[in-house]
């Protein structure tokens, strides 16, 4: 069915859709990690704008909490702390080189692709919005772990990870017409743990290595006492 035949509410959360996916696809081909934390900041604040307009579409109050702990949690507290990272360690104008940058963008492509094409038997029998929500967010969940695999530095493994999390979330969002109360503030309380416990990581790894390339923590050697 054509585009501009579907109600607003459609149109809006495959325009939504459309960014996050496209958000995860850039962060692969970012070598400076400020640049990865807006980006990553920037797919927050769309999926905070979508918990929010469900939550105004669908009449569903308590997404609206959701959409308040997305924007302080991924928009603010989280790139807030990696980005205080990075110019700690002074890594603000560092450049991460990419290994074989023109594959990934292609492994990055192909995995969207996949997931349409993984989902495509259930069009049938599914909503527009169902389908593209499943399969962007399969798409965002494959694009973070290849985020974490092509990259060396940690704070980019970190966004890596926290993308995957962004991906189940839209789809929890938008397929389910949002989860139950205690299970969002749940997951929002594992989310802010982790990123305390991530912020405790990357504190001892620089005070070890001075660095946060994990590259290095391969090339460590066990000193005998």
């Amino acid at each position: 069915m054509n585009i501009e035949q579907q109600d607003f509410y459609t149109q809006a959360i495959l325009s939504m859709a459309a960014l996050i996916g496209l958000a995860s696809f850039l962060m692969l081909g970012q070598g400076r990690l400020l640049r990865l934390i807006f980006v990553f900041a920037l797919q927050g604040l769309l999926l905070t704008l979508t918990a929010a307009l469900s939550a105004y579409s669908l009449d569903n109050h308590h997404l609206y909490i959701s959409a308040g702990l997305t924007l302080v949690l991924k928009v603010m507290f989280i790139p807030w702390m990696l980005r205080r990272q990075v110019l700690a360690m002074h890594m603000n104008r560092d450049v991460e080189a990419l290994e074989n940058k023109t594959l990934v963008m292609l492994g990055g492509a192909s995995l969207m692709v996949f997931s349409y094409y993984v989902l495509h038997p259930i069009v049938q029998s599914s909503s527009t919005i169902m389908v593209n929500a499943l399969a962007v967010s399969l798409s965002v969940v494959l694009l973070g772990m290849l985020l974490m695999i092509s990259h060396r530095q940690a704070v980019a493994h970190v966004v890596g990870f926290m993308s995957i999390e962004n991906g189940l979330f839209f789809a929890a969002i938008v397929a389910t017409n949002g989860m139950p109360m205690v299970v969002e503030l749940g997951i929002a309380f594992d989310v802010l743990v982790a990123a305390v416990l991530f912020g405790i990581f990357f504190f001892h790894i620089r005070t070890s290595i001075d660095s946060l390339d994990v590259d290095r923590l391969n090339r460590l050697n066990e000193i005998d006492q």
